[in-house]
C-alpha cells in the first residue's frame, strides 16, 4: 500500500538551520536543526556570525550552511530514518537580505554533484566571496546614501522599491562590491539571496529569486513586481541583469524536480517539487495570519508584519518601514517594521542585571506597574535600524534624559527594553495600515520570546491588542 505524501520545510535563520516534515493535514512529524554555533563550533560563529574587518561588517561563511545542510540529512536518516521517497515537495525560508556570490566553478560544479560525496566537500571554493553578507551588517552607509541621491532621495527610492536604502539590503552590498573590489565582482557568475541559495542547492541549478524575498533588495519595482533596470545599473553595471537572473517568482511556482544527486544519496522521489524559498518574514506571514492580523516575531530581529490585500491604490511606502510582495497572493503586499536590536539586546540586559536569569528578568516586570514610573531607557548595542543609525544606551525620565542606570529612583531595566521597543512599533504601526484594512484585530507572536508569558501580557497592554502564540514554531520553515 502506497505510503501518503509528506512535505518538507527548510529555514536557514541567523543561527540554525530546521526542518520541518508534515503531512498532508500539516501535522508536524519530524523536526530537527543544526545550531551554527554548537554544532559546528569549528566555525567559530557568535550567534550564528562572524564580525569582520570593517566597521559595521557582519558575515557568514558558505561553507557553515553547506556543511549545516549536509550534518542535517544525515541526522533525518540516521536519527528519524525519513523515507525522503515520500516527500512530494521542498520548499522553506532563510533569513532576509543576506546575499551568496557564486563563481563559475560553484555554477557548474552545483549541476553534476557526485552522490559519494557531500555538499561542503564539493562546492568549497565555489563561491567568489567566501563570506556572505549578512542582515545584521551596517557597513554600507556610504553606498545607500549615493544610491538614493542617485534616485532623488530616499522618499522616491522607498515609493520605487518600497524601502528606502537600507546598510543590509542587498542592493548596497553588491554596490560596495562593485565599486571596491571590482575582481571580485568580475568573478561573479550569479548573485542570489540566502533564500534562492538553498533552493539552488536541490535544484541543482541557481535559483531564481523569489518575489517578496526580492522585494528586500532595494532592486525589484514594488508595483510591478520587476527587477528596476536602472537601479541594477547603478549597483553593478550592466552586468547585473545578467549575475542577478530571471525576474522574480512568484511564491507557488513549480521550479522544476530535485536535481539527481538527491535522488541518488538520500532516496527523493525523482518527481519531488522544489517551490521557490521565500524569506523568514514573509513565510510566517503566509503560514500564520489572516486579513486584520499583525504578526509579532520577536526573535534575532524584533519584526512586526502585516498582511495588505489586492488594492487600486499603490502601498503606502515610508522611509521607516518597508513594503514587500506578497508572495503567494498576486498584488498583495506586506507592511513591514524591522528592529536590529531585538532578542540579544534584551539577552544583553537579562546578562547585565539579572545574573543571565529569566526568571528575575520577568519577576522585574512584574513587580513594577505599567509605564515604569515615567522612565524609559533604550538600548541599541548594534546600530539600529528604526531609527536609522542609532548606538547606544539612553534613559529618559518623564521625558527628560538621564545620565546613568536609574539615579535615585529604581526602574525595571526590563521592563524598560520590553516597553521601549513596543512603544517604539505602536507609535509607527498606523503609518503602515492602508485605510481599507481598518483596524487590526489581533496580534500573533512567534519567536524565541513567544514562550514568555510576562512579555506576552506586556505586548497585550502596550499595543491593545488580543494576543495569540503561534501554534507551532515552524513557521518559516512550514511557510515556506
Amino acid at each position: 500500500m502506497q505510503q501518503p505524501p509528506l512535505f518538507l520545510g527548510l529555514d536557514l535563520s541567523t543561527q540554525q538551520l530546521k526542518a520541518s516534515i508534515i503531512d498532508e493535514g500539516e501535522n508536524l512529524l519530524y523536526e530537527e536543526y543544526i545550531h551554527f554555533d554548537s554544532d559546528l563550533p569549528h566555525h567559530g560563529t557568535q550567534n550564528g556570525a562572524h564580525y569582520g574587518d570593517r566597521e559595521g561588517e557582519v558575515v557568514c561563511p558558505v561553507v557553515v550552511w553547506l556543511e549545516a545542510m549536509d550534518v542535517l540529512f544525515d541526522r533525518l536518516t540516521e536519527k528519524h530514518s525519513v523515507d525522503f521517497g515520500r516527500i512530494l515537495a521542498v520548499s522553506g525560508a532563510a533569513q532576509q537580505h543576506g546575499s551568496v556570490y557564486w563563481n563559475a566553478k560553484g555554477v557548474e560544479v552545483l549541476g553534476k554533484l557526485d552522490k559519494s560525496k557531500g555538499l561542503v566537500d564539493q562546492l568549497e571554493g565555489g563561491f567568489s566571496l567566501e563570506r556572505a553578507p549578512l542582515w545584521m551588517d551596517s557597513s554600507t552607509t556610504k553606498e545607500c546614501r549615493d544610491l538614493e541621491e542617485a534616485v532623488g532621495g530616499a522618499q522616491n527610492l522607498a515609493d520605487r522599491t518600497g524601502s528606502r536604502a537600507y546598510e543590509r539590503f542587498t542592493a548596497s552590498q553588491i554596490k560596495r562590491l562593485y565599486d571596491y573590489d571590482r575582481p571580485t565582482y568580475d568573478q561573479t557568475a550569479r548573485i542570489s539571496l540566502i533564500s534562492s541559495f538553498v533552493a539552488s542547492l536541490f535544484l541543482g541549478k541557481v535559483a531564481p529569486i523569489e518575489i517578496a524575498d526580492a522585494s528586500g533588495m532595494n532592486l525589484m519595482d514594488i508595483i510591478a513586481g520587476n527587477w528596476d533596470q536602472e537601479l541594477l545599473k547603478l549597483c553593478g553595471g550592466e552586468e547585473l541583469k545578467e549575475k542577478i537572473g530571471e525576474q522574480p517568482v512568484g511564491g507557488g511556482t513549480n521550479l522544476g524536480k530535485v536535481a539527481k544527486w538527491w535522488v541518488e544519496r538520500y532516496g527523493f522521489n525523482p518527481d519531488c517539487i522544489v517551490a521557490p524559498f521565500t524569506g523568514d518574514n514573509p513565510s510566517s506571514i503566509v503560514s500564520l495570519s489572516s486579513p486584520g492580523d499583525a504578526i509579532l516575531s520577536l526573535g534575532t530581529s524584533t519584526t512586526l508584519l502585516v498582511s495588505i490585500p489586492p488594492s487600486p491604490d499603490p502601498p503606502l511606502c515610508t522611509t521607516n518601514s518597508h513594503m514587500l510582495a506578497h508572495p503567494t497572493t498576486p498584488g498583495g503586499h506586506i507592511g513591514m517594521l524591522c528592529y536590529k536590536n531585538g532578542d540579544l539586546a534584551r539577552k544583553s540586559v537579562r546578562d547585565k542585571h539579572f545574573d543571565g536569569n529569566w526568571e528575575q528578568f520577568d519577576q522585574s516586570i512584574k513587580s513594577t506597574s505599567s509605564g515604569n514610573d515615567g522612565y524609559l531607557r533604550f538600548y541599541f548595542p548594534m546600530k539600529e535600524i528604526i531609527p536609522d543609525g542609532v548606538i547606544g544606551e539612553f534613559g529618559f525620565k518623564e521625558g527628560k534624559l538621564v545620565e546613568g542606570e536609574g539615579g535615585e529612583f529604581k526602574p525595571s531595566y526590563s521592563r524598560a527594553i520590553c516597553e521601549t521597543q513596543l512603544l517604539s512599533i505602536k507609535s509607527r504601526l498606523h503609518h503602515i495600515l492602508p485605510h481599507s484594512i481598518g483596524h487590526l484585530h489581533r496580534c500573533i507572536v512567534t519567536g524565541g520570546a513567544s514562550a514568555n508569558e510576562t512579555i506576552l501580557h506586556l505586548v497585550a497592554d502596550v499595543l491593545d491588542l488580543p494576543v495569540y502564540v503561534a501554534a507551532t514554531s515552524a513557521s518559516a520553515t512550514i511557510g515556506g
